[in-house]
């Protein structure tokens, strides 16, 4: 098993329909919040995020984020609007965050999946705690490429 290797790759979240995860079998998703959802500027959830949350939550899909982001308050300020619940200070690669939200929420590792940005820390801890690994671009990266 190689660790670095993503499982799937989109371009942003956005791309990650509801019809994907119902094909692939995804009852929970697991997301990184920082350059995977948002920008790491972006105080509040935008309007491309809370519609895709949405259509995930109509499909049936239980979205959770995990995230290495330490600051507790801006967290649960960020995801309570958009009902989903946060993981903060989640040490990844560390996969023991993840395997946490799967018994919290009653998931099975076939059913889950983690989304993130980073080979080092999403990638890493989906491997370890033996789920799969989507990739997206870093949003910044996109913002910037969109920006040219």
């Amino acid at each position: 098993m190689n660790v670095f290797r993503t499982d799937k790759k989109f371009e942003k979240f956005e791309d990650v329909s509801p019809e994907i995860l119902k094909k692939e079998g995804v009852k929970l998703l697991l997301c990184d919040l920082d350059n995977t959802l948002r920008l790491h500027s972006e105080k509040e959830p935008t309007d491309e995020l809370i519609k895709w949350i949405k259509e995930c939550h109509k499909a049936g899909i239980k979205i959770v984020i995990v995230s290495n982001n330490g600051r507790k308050k801006m967290m649960q300020k960020f995801c309570e609007p958009i009902n989903v619940p946060c993981v903060w200070w989640a040490k990844k690669p560390l996969s023991t965050k993840l395997t946490e939200a799967m018994d919290e929420y009653h998931f099975m590792p076939e059913e889950t999946v983690m989304l993130g940005d980073k080979y080092s820390t999403d990638v890493l801890a989906a491997k370890f705690a033996k789920i799969r690994a989507w990739k997206v671009e870093h949003r910044r990266d996109l913002v910037k490429n969109e920006e040219e």
